[in-house]
This record gives structure tokens, sequence and C-alpha cells, in this order.
């Protein structure tokens, strides 16, 4: 699995943003996607999870109920719709692929396939 992550930049705090991840090479219905970030001198952080072929979502406390994962089947695509951004949200984002869903997604040590990162720098 290949995977191509896009749609970071600068916004303003308080403004959204919305990150893309194209998925190529291959997916099945038990694949987990997830999204992480990691911001400078600190370690790499779960965002959000889906199960491709539905029925799994998870967020991370911080960003519950600002951002939002989805996905779009004809374009093998994984979105990350992120609202109401702060400063502490300013990091490189990186989407991750497993082969099955698993209950440990918050372990960036679980997924084998990763994009490469975007920025996103939220300023006051």
């Amino acid at each position: 699995v290949q995977l191509q992550a896009s749609g970071g930049g600068l916004v303003q705090a308080g403004g959204s943003l919305t990150l893309s991840c194209a998925a190529s090479g291959g997916t099945s219905s038990d694949y987990a996607l997830a999204w992480f970030r990691q911001a400078p001198g600190k370690e790499r952080e779960f965002v959000a999870a889906l199960r491709w072929g539905g029925g799994r979502y998870a967020y991370a406390d911080s960003v519950k109920g600002r951002f939002t994962i989805s996905r779009d089947y004809a374009k093998n695509t994984v979105y990350l719709r992120m609202d109401s951004l702060n400063l502490e949200d300013t990091s490189v984002y990186y989407c991750a692929a497993r082969i099955r869903w698993t209950t440990n997604y918050r372990s960036p040590n679980e997924y084998a396939y990763w994009g490469q990162g975007t920025q996103v720098t939220v300023s006051s």
C-alpha cells in the first residue's frame, strides 16, 4: 500500500483545513487507516482512525468534536477534516495504514504503511 498525504498549510486559529490521504496498491474492508501527528521535539501521537469497511471510528480526546475522519471508496482516499484549529494543532500530519483493524490503533508501531507528512501550521 502506498499512501500520499496532502492538504496541509497555514491557517488562522479557529479556522478549518482538510487533509487527504490517497491510497494505492489495494485496500480491503478490514484495513485500518489512521492519522498521526508529530510536533518538533515530541513523539508521534494518534489523531484519528477508521476501519476502511466501516463500523470503527476513533479519535484522540484532544481532537474529539473538532476533527472528522472519513473516506471516499471511489477515490480510495481518507480525509481528515479539522475545524476550530488551535495553536496546539500545529504539527506534521501523517497518514498510516495497517492490513487489519486493531484495538491498539493508537500506537504508531502498529502501522506498517506510512505516507509522507504534510505540515499544518496554525497561527494566532
